[in-house]
């Protein structure tokens, strides 16, 4: 049946109104940027908070203990990507930043090469952790300054940020990466979920730093958070790597990478989602362990501007890998005590927890190889950053005769202490004496930490034999001085080695 006249009049009086409803919602969305249009989706007061803080942290005043912790985990990461410059997976980063270019705006660290922010961050975060060098972050199961140091580095040499704003972004890298790790249960989430925490606090550390370093606002900071879930990444599998290579990349090089890119991605005027900690498929729902309920997002934000957690992470004292650090402590602590030599012993155990174990069991790569280190402890009286990346030694007759006396025992009661890494080290002379020494508290955590001169001791003795003397020292009184410098870029000729 036909529509009558009257009814035909109304059905296009209707029509043309809702044309011009529509019209007017368009006009009304054109006269808005889209980031206000967007900022209007409902945020849970947790991101609201997180990303507030995050963005405000370039303006933020830092606890002057933080200021001196956060400068001294700078100089060690930088340490450790010089000195990793020399190693295998250090080398063939140099060799993809100098092969894939991009334009010349970041310094790639013990070379003179410029190249594109995410290419730089890539490269210098895996010279970072060429080897056991760098720091690490007990509670969180993570290696904050590999991914987090590079990533500031890289975006804020692109805006010339000052080396205040440098400072307070690495800061802040430290807080947000491991909260994330936290929230979750750091040691269920690699263990029932296989997933790498390394990574996983890396790449949103590393978003963190740049983000602070590329000026984004709160909602740019929502949008930063979304993209480092969509990019997070990395599973356990990297145990099996033998030549670290694999290993720096997981660790350091993706995380640092991603990081960066969700940072210039955003500032570029990229959006995405408002709150990727809540809502329908959000990031907590899709990575909580299947054993496990979805965490509480209220860690995220747990003490945030009370605990830093710079403040929380170790300085390795050794260049070896985490769990070795208390064992070797455990043995220099005993010959301190009562002086022997590799000789005089019959038997050294170690007992560390189970998952800890795992870890360094008999290793082809000496710097995560308990027996070789503590072989090479008893010989040496010490273990060296040239000791422990010497791989033809492993076969050497006098370290195997030592490592013939070493056992390691995973002990349950020291996994139940996890996240401390502590370790028993017990050990049987010739002559029937019995020596035991616990660790509770590793040289260079926060319940032992390192002084300002045993950190620029181990930095100089890692910088110098790549870039000299005289360009070491300089660098050092630069980044212990970041306060003075008004443009990062100043330490780009420090940072640079005679011969690449």
């Amino acid at each position: 049946m036909k529509n009558s006249p009257v009814e035909r009049r109304a059905n296009r009086s209707i029509t043309r109104r809702s044309l011009l409803q529509r019209a007017s919602c368009v006009i009304a969305a054109a006269a808005f940027p889209r980031s206000i249009v967007l900022a209007a989706e409902s945020v849970s007061p947790v991101t609201a908070k997180l990303s507030t803080y995050m963005s405000e942290a370039r303006d933020r005043a830092l606890p002057e203990d933080v200021i001196a912790k956060t400068k001294e985990h700078l100089l060690d990461t930088i340490a450790a990507m010089i000195s990793g410059s020399q190693l295998p997976p250090g080398r063939a980063a140099i060799e993809f930043a100098r092969s894939y270019g991009g334009e010349k705006i970041s310094t790639v660290a013990a070379s003179h090469i410029l190249c594109g922010p995410i290419e730089a961050a890539l490269a210098n975060a895996v010279l970072a952790h060429s080897d056991e060098t760098d720091d690490s972050h007990a509670p969180s199961q993570s290696h904050p300054g590999c991914a987090v140091v590079p990533a500031a580095l890289a975006v804020g040499e692109k805006f010339g940020v000052t080396g205040t704003q440098l400072v307070r972004a690495v800061a802040l890298g430290y807080d947000i990466g491991p909260r994330i790790n936290m929230t979750f249960g750091a040691v269920d989430l690699q263990g029932l979920g296989h997933k790498s925490t390394h990574s996983m606090a890396g790449v949103f550390g590393a978003a963190a730093a740049a983000g602070c370093a590329a000026n984004l606002n709160p909602q740019q900071m929502r949008w930063l958070l979304d993209y480092s879930a969509q990019q997070c990444s990395g599973i356990l599998a990297w145990q099996r790597d033998t030549e670290h290579i694999e290993k720096s990349f997981v660790f350091a090089g993706m995380p640092a990478r991603s990081g960066t890119t969700a940072a210039l991605l955003v500032q570029s005027g990229w959006t995405g989602v408002a709150d990727i900690f809540s809502g329908p498929d959000n990031f907590l729902v899709a990575f909580a362990p299947r054993a496990q309920a979805v965490p509480d997002p209220a860690g995220l934000i747990d003490q945030l501007g009370e605990r830093y957690e710079v403040t929380r992470t170790n300085i390795k004292k050794w260049t070896v890998g985490s769990p070795i650090q208390a064992p070797l402590d455990a043995l220099e602590n005993l010959r301190k005590r009562h002086p022997f030599d590799s000789d005089h012993v019959q038997q050294l155990i170690v007992r560390l927890a189970t998952l800890e174990a795992k870890t360094v069991n008999n290793r082809e790569m000496p710097d995560i190889c308990l027996q070789h280190m503590m072989a090479v402890m008893l010989l040496d009286k010490t273990a060296s950053f040239q000791a422990a990346h010497d791989k033809p030694r492993m076969q050497d007759p006098a370290i195997l005769r030592q490592r013939a006396k070493i056992q390691l025992i995973a002990d349950e009661e020291l996994q139940q202490r996890l996240p401390r890494r502590e370790a028993v080290v017990e050990i049987t002379l010739t002559d029937g004496t019995h020596l035991t020494e616990r660790v509770e508290a590793v040289r260079g955590t926060a319940e032992n930490p390192m002084t300002r001169d045993e950190v620029v001791a181990k930095s100089r003795d890692l910088i110098a034999p790549v870039l000299g003397d005289a360009t070491c020292a300089n660098l050092i009184q630069k980044v212990l001085g970041l306060e003075d410098v008004k443009d990062i870029r100043e330490l780009r000729p420090l940072l640079s080695a005679e011969s690449s």
